[in-house]
């Protein structure tokens, strides 16, 4: 990774008043949304303005690497990003630092050629998240039976981490057998199907896991459905209010909630510290918190529920 002050260099106008642009996998998820607002919540008192865009879906890789090069050709100060597919976000990214654009990737990483085309990484510790769904499902299903995988697009730099730390954890440390992984695509209906599918196919299922937001809703609108409530140990990911219901019901066990408003928040901080010349740390650890019906009042998921 080159310096701040390398990329101040190449481009001097980015230290005057200018678009930092924060482009998101979707815009159709809560989760990304509380991102927005935490960029909006950055970017106040600031010279600079922020837009924020995203795909129609997390699958429309195509459309999320177009947004990209449109802010490249519009000369954007800054650019936050959370690239959908590692490797197919990597050309345009390249063109962003070739351009002398700060750039801040957020919540997934880019693939290994994507390395030194940004300054700093904001993400969840996906893989410490998966072991720790991993820790709390063997403790709820007893460390045997059959758990299955509601995951959401394969390949993906978080779900990689998120969903084969889950499985590595369950295959070290437990005699659960993995039914799946199953990949909605990010769809709420498609995640749902597949769970009633799931459900109805393994009558005798001890666990469940669903690896992101719209999964884990769809996945828990099943459960309930097929009258499985409370009587498998469901655990979900992210924490919209669909999710909240789910652990306040009983639904879900819990659900591991990323810092989504951190992301944005900080995320844009660190653009602004790198357009006044300032370095910021190459990866920053968002946080994530297991929430369930025992602490889902207190302040600790409060900060990170939307």
């Amino acid at each position: 990774m080159f310096l701040a002050a390398t990329v101040i260099g190449a481009m001097p106008a980015a230290a005057f008043a200018g678009e930092i642009a924060v482009i998101v996998k979707t815009t159709n998820s809560n989760f990304w949304q509380n991102v927005n607002r935490g960029a909006a919540a950055a970017i106040e008192g600031s010279e600079h303005t922020i837009s924020f865009d995203g795909p129609a879906a997390e699958s429309a890789v195509a459309d999320e690497v177009n947004l990209v090069d449109n802010a490249v050709n519009r000369g954007v100060a800054g650019l936050v990003l959370a690239p959908s597919d590692p490797d197919a976000l990597i050309p345009a990214v390249r063109r962003a630092s070739e351009a002398g654009i700060p750039v801040a990737i957020i919540d997934s990483g880019l693939g290994k050629d994507g390395e030194g085309l940004y300054q700093t990484f904001l993400t969840t510790d996906n893989c410490a998240a998966g072991r720790m769904a991993a820790s709390e499902m063997i403790k709820g299903t007893g460390g045997e039976g059959k758990v299955a995988v509601m995951s959401y697009v394969a390949g993906v730099g978080s779900e990689i981490g998120r969903v084969g730390c889950f499985v590595d954890e369950i295959k070290k440390s437990s005699k659960i057998e993995i039914v799946g992984p199953y990949y909605s695509q990010s769809q709420m209906a498609t995640a749902l199907n597949q769970t009633t599918d799931v459900l109805a196919a393994n009558p005798d299922l001890k666990g469940i896991f669903g690896a992101n937001e719209p999964t884990a809703v769809g996945m828990g609108r099943a459960i309930q459905q097929a009258g499985k409530a409370g009587q498998i140990t469901a655990i979900g990911f992210d924490g919209n209010e669909d999710l909240q219901a789910f652990v306040k019901d009983g639904t879900l066990n819990g659900t591991l909630v990323q810092g989504s408003y951190q992301m944005g928040d900080l995320g844009v901080k660190a653009v602004l510290k790198l357009l006044a010349g300032e370095k910021v740390e190459p990866q920053i650890d968002t946080g994530v918190v297991y929430v369930t019906k025992e602490n889902v009042d207190s302040d600790q998921a409060k900060n990170v529920l939307y």
